[in-house]
């Protein structure tokens, strides 16, 4: 079968891989669209933390926002799987450990990340193996496209229940990237206050199109010194925002952190302390996938809008490096189709 694989820093190929089968316990699925995202960049220019810790290794085969039709089942899995339409988690815990067996699988130590460490390859090539227990049944309500966004979905959606807030409470959102505007249309369905600030003026047209009406471009909202929101999701991936976050924060509220820079994040604690401000960390998207999977599935959010084009796996290299496709739309996701 063919896969994606990256060899070398910048350096990504499709390749001819042997033909997967499903072990014990295991679904093997078709691929029919994957999502890509900035950790899959990281992994393409090589500064993932990973490699330097050993857990990553190349080549590395990449994709873990994904849906496909299981076609196969190994030993000790109903066959019913087969022809159903599922995605799964992206952090494969041991399933033995204190954390797994609290459920917290995406904290075990010892886990996993489909697509992103070594010891199991994601989704980005024509079929791949998912453990049963990590899998996830899409209902026919959900298209295909929506469901390849479920995995970034449910870090939105853990990032906006994280934010504790009640009707017409205002939340601020940094990032108006995909994370940042999966987590205002979620807020919007709850009836939050929605103000998302970005730096793309496209991302922010985006976020309009979708409902949000108080939008700002970063420079404007960082010199503006007003704290009078309730909750901010930082979803950026610029070192300064969680110093902006704090300072836009009201006294007694909360500050989400989902996005991660390359670079470290320098804040005054203080800011926190005398500001009685609470700061939740959002690692995974685990805990948020049957929440999202509802959420799409009614049709309260709909996430469509934000892809801005579907390319092949002989493409996926050209994008990794930061290009776009002459007829791409506004959305800020790249979905591959590896059947193209």
């Amino acid at each position: 079968m063919k896969a994606l694989r990256i060899i070398a820093p910048r350096v990504a190929v499709v390749q001819e891989v042997p033909d997967l089968q499903a072990g014990p316990g295991q679904l093997l699925v078709d691929v029919e669209r994957v999502g890509i995202c900035g950790t899959d960049v990281e992994l393409f220019t090589g500064e993932m933390a990973y490699y330097r810790t050993g857990r990553t290794s190349y080549p590395v085969q990449i994709g873990h926002e994904w849906v496909g039709t299981v076609v196969a089942v190994g030993t000790g899995v109903s066959s019913s799987w087969i022809g159903k339409r599922v995605t799964g988690d992206t952090m494969l815990g041991c399933g033995v450990c204190v954390r797994c067996n609290s459920g917290k699988t995406y904290l075990c130590d010892d886990r996993i990340e489909l697509g992103i460490t070594d010891g199991w390859g994601g989704a980005l090539a024509e079929q791949m193996l998912i453990p049963e227990r990590f899998a996830f049944e899409i209902p026919d309500s959900i298209s295909i496209a929506t469901a390849a966004m479920i995995e970034p979905a449910g870090n939105s959606l853990r990032s906006v229940e994280a934010a504790g807030l009640k009707e017409n409470q205002k939340l601020l959102i940094l990032g108006a990237g995909t994370i940042g505007l999966l987590a205002a249309q979620f807020a919007l369905v709850k009836n939050f206050e929605v103000h998302i600030a970005g730096n793309r003026k496209s991302s922010l047209e985006l976020a309009r199109d979708l409902g949000v009406t108080r939008t700002y471009h970063l420079d404007e909202i960082s010199t503006d010194s007003n704290r009078e929101f309730d909750a901010v999701i930082d979803a950026s991936s610029i070192e300064s925002m969680p110093k902006l976050a704090l300072q836009k924060v009201l006294p007694g509220g909360k500050v989400v952190l989902i996005g991660l820079s390359a670079t470290s994040s320098l804040i005054d604690t203080r800011d926190s302390v005398l500001q009685d401000v609470t700061m939740v960390g959002i690692l995974s998207a685990s805990p948020g996938l049957p929440g999202a999977i509802n959420y799409f599935a009614s049709g309260e959010v709909n996430p469509e809008k934000l892809i801005g084009e579907v390319i092949g796996l002989s493409e996926v290299a050209d994008r990794l490096q930061g290009n776009r496709g002459k007829a791409a739309k506004n959305g800020p996701k790249i979905h591959v189709d590896p059947r193209i």
